[in-house]
């Protein structure tokens, strides 16, 4: 879940569509500061399903608490740390000398000052890793499908789980393999007849009515860039454009969604591998700890700083972003997703060593449809469990069930469980700004297995390099509840993590339509509601008790 969905645009036959600009308006995203800070609305005044960041401030204040710094653990494919937005809510390391080459604090990580870097090594980062279900074709099907029937069928017998696991992959592997081809073809196209569209608006710029001025072409090329204009000129990031700011957006536009699919062909690769070369660990070990280097941003940070920006981003300049835990958040950089499937040993390692060093809330916006190593994931989730650490997960973004389409790491062992086997781990759907598509159209959903959803369509953050983007995913909302719980557990340090889930779900802005259906709170969160529950429930009455009890011990000893 590295990649964020691309930017969908209005084509012909690619059935895709830019998200709505909030309240309709045809405005640029880049000069709409209320846009830019949707999120933290207040959705008792706005009515738009912000999570209310500023009264939860104000709220917990005037209580008379007094925030304590929380470490947030960024678990993705790096961060910019010496972002301007970022710079100074990032974690260092106080036991560690910087660049000396030592392991000053002894935790088996040379330099690890801000973070660590498990897919990186001696010989540099990993930036294109396979597809999971690649590898396990690679690794499988010469045990299953060889050249011996006889020894293939008795291995199907003896290995059943991870047949069906192969198996599932295969037909996975197939058919993502075929649409990463298409997608980069129909791409590559479009790129190709942007001068066709430059040459048919003739200097005008792009609105209807000069769009269906011009008369229809002969030319096929031609004829098709029409078409693929006239969809784009209702577009709110095309509306309006200039002939000369269009071609450049178009441009842009068109390099990501190449940038995003050109990969696949060697993330499918059942061929390609590159990680003993450049990691140099053994990866069937699981055991093994201590390899990768301190290289915080690698060589593809933009899913990564957007996410940290999300929880701890701060004003700078001219932008206005600011992230949910801004004022009480510190961003632990930990390396663990290249451009392809994450590994289940290194996110295993990640979440070890993010809570051996301090975290106490991880961001994880990650997920795979099979997991080979997943015990081996369960074991950290049990060890993040046992010191107290939250873990925040995306859903997903393929619009699935994730009870009938599990997303990998999970807290469930099998969809028909009726609770996860550990109470530390909130799963986060996407939510928008348009209360009639409340549900992100991509996000993965289930009353059971999601907990809550959060702002994740048109989220504006910090991306490589100094600069400032729109994503969107369930990559985006996983870190808003990631800043909440920071928030919580920074006035509340006494918090345990299913109570801070337990407060985020309880006091969740509920939705009259189907939204109520997708996931356990049947909401989007308010951090505000959230802290008023969890002061309620779990501090006020607690703290007060400890008051009581200490005044009488005072009074005792006095007599």
């Amino acid at each position: 879940m590295k990649k964020v969905l691309l930017a969908a645009i209005f084509l012909a036959g690619f059935n895709s569509a830019f998200a709505q600009e909030a309240q309709g308006k045809s405005v640029d995203p880049k000069e709409n500061k209320d846009l830019m800070t949707w999120y933290h609305k207040d959705f008792g005044t706005t009515k738009v399903y912000g999570i209310n960041t500023e009264n939860a401030y104000k709220y917990l204040e005037s209580k008379g608490l007094k925030p304590k710094t929380v470490v947030v653990g960024v678990l993705d494919s790096g961060v910019q740390v010496d972002h301007p937005g970022l710079i100074k809510n990032i974690w260092t390391n106080p036991n560690e000398v910087p660049n000396n080459g030592k392991d000053d604090d002894g935790n088996g990580y040379i330099d690890d000052v801000h973070g660590w870097n498990f897919i990186g090594g001696k010989n540099g980062d990993v930036d294109i890793d396979n597809m999971e279900v690649t590898r396990v074709v690679a690794k499988y099907k010469p045990i299953f499908e060889g050249d011996d029937s006889t020894k293939n069928k008795a291995n199907q017998a003896k290995m059943p789980e991870e047949f069906a696991m192969y198996m599932k992959s295969k037909d996975l592997f197939a058919k993502k393999s075929i649409e990463g081809k298409q997608n980069l073809q129909q791409y590559t196209m479009i790129n190709d007849l942007i001068p066709n569209m430059i040459k048919l608006l003739g200097g005008k710029s792009v609105t209807s009515e000069n769009i269906a001025a011009i008369k229809a072409p002969t030319e096929q090329r031609d004829a098709i860039a029409l078409q693929i204009l006239t969809q784009l000129s209702e577009s709110p990031e095309f509306k309006g454009k200039s002939s000369a700011d269009f071609e450049a957006a178009m441009k842009k536009e068109m390099k990501g969604a190449i940038d995003h699919f050109a990969p696949q062909a060697k993330q499918y690769d059942l061929s390609y591998d590159t990680r003993a070369e450049i990691v140099g660990d053994n990866y069937d070990d699981y055991s093994e700890k201590s390899y990768g280097n301190n290289h915080y941003q690698g060589p593809d940070a933009e899913h990564g700083t957007h996410v940290a920006g999300i929880i701890a981003g701060l004003p700078q300049g001219k932008e206005v972003q600011y992230g949910v835990a801004s004022r009480v958040a510190k961003i632990m950089s930990v390396r663990t997703v290249p451009n392809g499937d994450e590994r289940d040993k290194d996110v295993a390692n990640a979440i070890r060593y993010a809570v051996d060093n301090g975290a106490k809330v991880l961001n994880m916006s990650f997920g795979k449809p099979v997991s080979p190593g997943k015990n081996v994931v369960w074991d950290a989730f049990k060890y993040a469990e046992d010191k107290g650490v939250l873990l925040v997960k995306a859903a997903g973004n393929e619009n699935e069930d994730v009870a009938e389409h599990l997303a990998y790491p999970t807290n469930f062992k099998n969809s028909a469980d009726e609770k996860p086997f550990v109470n530390n781990v909130i799963v986060v759907g996407a939510s928008t700004n348009k209360n009639n598509e409340l549900r992100a159209s991509f996000s993965n959903f289930n009353k059971k297995m999601v907990n809550v959803f959060a702002p994740g369509e048109e989220i504006y953050s910090t991306v490589p390099t100094n600069e400032y983007e729109y994503l969107q995913g369930t990559s985006m909302a996983s870190p808003v509840v990631a800043g909440a719980a920071a928030v919580l557990l920074a006035y509340m340090p006494n918090l345990k993590p299913d109570q801070i889930i337990e407060s985020l779900v309880k006091s969740s802005n509920p939705s009259t339509d189907e939204f109520g259906n997708f996931s356990q709170a049947g909401g989007v969160i308010d951090l505000k509601r959230a802290a008023e529950y969890a002061y309620t429930h779990f501090y006020d009455g607690k703290s007060a008790g400890i008051k009581k009890a200490t005044k009488s011990i005072k009074k005792a000893v006095k007599k």
